[in-house]
């Protein structure tokens, strides 16, 4: 049997908890008529994501691959980047962006992301009503990363609203083939214009620094993963964490009465809202018997539902209970393995700082709609919501 993959992700969490009930792997048919093994059950999902005969790259181990010949996974399978190879020219790609993200260079970006969060509440505070609704994730959670990364990758501010509505097209996952196309030239379209903007002016910046130190291949891929990677995520994890708190006031009130708590507030947001659901696209290179009558055959596409592990309650008991002081708490929300986001401390230092900025300025914050759930975004592959609707209260 053949389950299709909710494109929209109005059930994301149902969905993922039927095909973890369903066995260790399980086919699901995704956009394009594509069949892959959908793998949700922790223990698996780990399993797999060190498993040496599973693949990145599609060039190398997806029999009868053509690339650019699928729209929609233009982003996740047709590019060259750390994201999609495997092996020596996985650890080439990955060292030269690697020395951006240590934790000696994170931790210097603080006073930056501090300034950032900080004209951001400032200009909530001044422009818009206590009592008036106001769309958070617009004003503030999709700002504060894509701000940072932009300045990091030296992004022209004349470029940044083409480039970052490229990049957020890419999540889209019901659109049609002839939306997904569009989506794909846009894309490209974005990246090469950066390209050539910072050959005319380079500066102290990434983009700059790898012009010449990968093929326009590379270059190009790279920019895709690392600014939609650099985004995408952290404004999920701002939203997510901001929703969780307002509706647990209890734990609302740790947090506030002891800081240190935040980082348990943020981990178990990603654990239980993880930014990522399922990540195309991965490859078996030879047969991998999961048991209980299950093989994955060489050349099977393999989808790994990230976010599902840390929903697992044979991982994490009682999943859907959202709890800061929740022992032993385990998540895949920066993947794992080789392939572990670069990115992983940035997005948590930007939380770590934007969330208690934030309450603290606005001590009444609230939601403007209790009894609604804010609508998701149309992604099987990312979890976010569409707009994140709140009411100010007075600032401090």
């Amino acid at each position: 049997m053949t389950t299709i993959l909710d494109p929209t992700g109005t059930h994301l969490y149902e969905q993922a908890d039927q095909l973890r009930s369903a066995g260790p792997a399980t086919r699901v048919l995704l956009p394009h008529d594509l069949v892959a093994w959908s793998v949700t059950r922790g223990d698996v999902v780990k399993h797999l994501l060190t498993h040496p005969d599973v693949s990145k790259d599609a060039r190398k181990s997806w029999p009868g691959y053509r690339p650019f010949a699928i729209a929609w996974l233009t982003a996740w399978v047709d590019v060259v980047s750390m994201f999609t190879v495997d092996g020596g020219d996985h650890k080439r790609l990955k060292d030269l962006v690697g020395g951006a993200f240590t934790g000696r260079r994170i931790n210097a970006m603080r006073p930056a992301i501090d300034a950032i969060v900080t004209s951001l509440l400032d200009d909530l505070a001044t422009t818009v009503p206590a009592d008036r609704p106001v769309d958070l994730r617009a004003r503030f959670s999709y700002r504060i990363p894509s701000r940072v990364i932009c300045d990091l990758f030296g992004v022209p501010d004349e470029l940044r609203p083409a480039t970052l509505a490229a990049i957020d097209a890419v999540l889209d996952t019901s659109v049609t083939t002839e939306q997904a196309t569009t989506v794909q030239t846009n894309l490209f379209a974005a990246i090469h214009g950066l390209i050539a903007a910072k050959r005319d002016r380079p500066g102290d910046d990434l983009t700059s620094l790898l012009l010449n130190q990968l093929t326009m291949e590379e270059l190009v891929s790279t920019l895709i993963l690392m600014i939609g990677a650099g985004s995408e995520t952290t404004v999920s994890l701002i939203d997510h964490a901001t929703i969780a708190l307002l509706t647990h006031p209890g734990q609302l009130a740790t947090v506030r009465a002891a800081p240190d708590r935040w980082s348990d507030a943020i981990e178990e947001s990603l654990r239980q809202h993880p930014p990522i659901m399922h990540l195309p696209l991965r490859y078996a290179t030879a047969p991998i018997d999961l048991g209980d009558g299950v093989v994955i055959a060489a050349g099977d596409l393999i989808l790994i539902g990230f976010g599902a592990h840390g929903r697992d309650p044979a991982v994490n008991p009682d999943p859907d209970r959202y709890d800061i002081d929740r022992h032993d708490r385990q998540h895949l929300a920066f993947g794992y393995g080789m392939h572990f986001c670069l990115g992983a401390p940035l997005a948590r230092l930007e939380a770590g700082i934007a969330l208690p900025a934030l309450f603290a300025r606005f001590p009444g914050l609230r939601l403007a709609e209790p009894d609604r759930a804010p609508a998701p975004q149309p992604s099987f592959i990312s979890n976010d919501v569409r707009e994140l609707p709140v009411l100010l209260g007075p600032a401090r």
